[in-house]
């Protein structure tokens, strides 16, 4: 990406003001969509801890995110330049937390009856490596601020997709509930590119490389998912525990299923 010419914006303060717009958006329906599994007692605050503090970080980061983007549309840049090495040490903790809860779920034999056991124990981790690729590279072109806040927006439409995913009926989209959770996250940066396109602008190229590395982070989830090397990691993350007698591939029944 260092490579390429930069492409300016051509009107910073309109584009500070759409960022900040979407961030609101999809900061609100991720709480939706948590919220309303906790209406329908699908969730409760009877869980493990490691998923509260799972839910702390994670809501933690939507925050960041708005402050981040609220602080560049009011023109407080070092507010912003500070908080954002925050944000950089909260990402790691994002991951370990997000990677823990994954193999917690896998082990007990508690993966939801919508996902296949084995192929949410890999595209959940890789949802968390491809936010925390698209993160880091937007960190390292921060001095490239049409980069960066793209490459930024493309790794929260990845996170905020399960909290989005929430709304929808998932049990009637098996088996590819996680496919349409995956055309959700890609809706907000095909409409950022597209807005490009409304006015009058070519398509920003961190617009191509963010949907790029989130279909290539499909791909890999699916190739190593239905390969020996996703039945490795399986049979040795639930060795020893109850996930091990759960067949890997296999959609469990749904709760009250005779």
């Amino acid at each position: 990406m260092a490579t390429l010419a930069d492409v300016p914006d051509p009107a910073p303060a309109r584009d500070e003001r759409w960022f900040l717009g979407w961030a609101i958006v999809m900061s609100l329906l991720a709480v939706a969509g948590f919220s309303f599994q906790l209406a329908m007692g699908r969730s409760s605050f009877s869980a493990p801890l490691l998923v509260h503090a799972h839910a702390v970080v994670f809501m933690g980061w939507l925050a960041l995110y708005l402050l981040q983007n609220f602080f560049v549309t009011t023109d407080r840049i070092t507010m912003h330049r500070r908080l954002g090495w925050i944000g950089a040490g909260w990402m790691a903790a994002m991951v370990v937390l997000g990677c823990a809860v994954t193999l917690a779920m896998v082990r007990r034999g508690q993966v939801p009856f919508f996902f296949q056991p084995q192929h949410f124990l890999i595209f959940d981790p890789m949802i968390m490596f491809a936010f925390a690729g698209l993160t880091i590279a937007a960190i390292m072109q921060r001095r490239r601020t049409d980069w960066h806040r793209r490459l930024h927006f493309c790794g929260l439409a990845l996170l905020v997709g399960p909290g989005i995913a929430r709304l929808l009926p998932n049990p009637l989209l098996q088996p590819f509930a996680f496919e349409t959770f995956f055309a959700t996250s890609m809706i907000f940066p095909i409409v950022g590119a597209l807005t490009d396109i409304r006015r009058g602008n070519p398509v920003h190229p961190a617009w191509r490389w963010g949907m790029g590395a989130m279909i290539g982070m499909l791909l890999l989830t699916e190739a190593i998912t239905h390969s020996p090397v996703g039945d490795a990691i399986y049979q040795a993350v639930t060795a020893g525990h109850p996930g091990a007698a759960v067949p890997p591939m296999a959609f469990a029944p749904p709760p009250g299923a005779p």
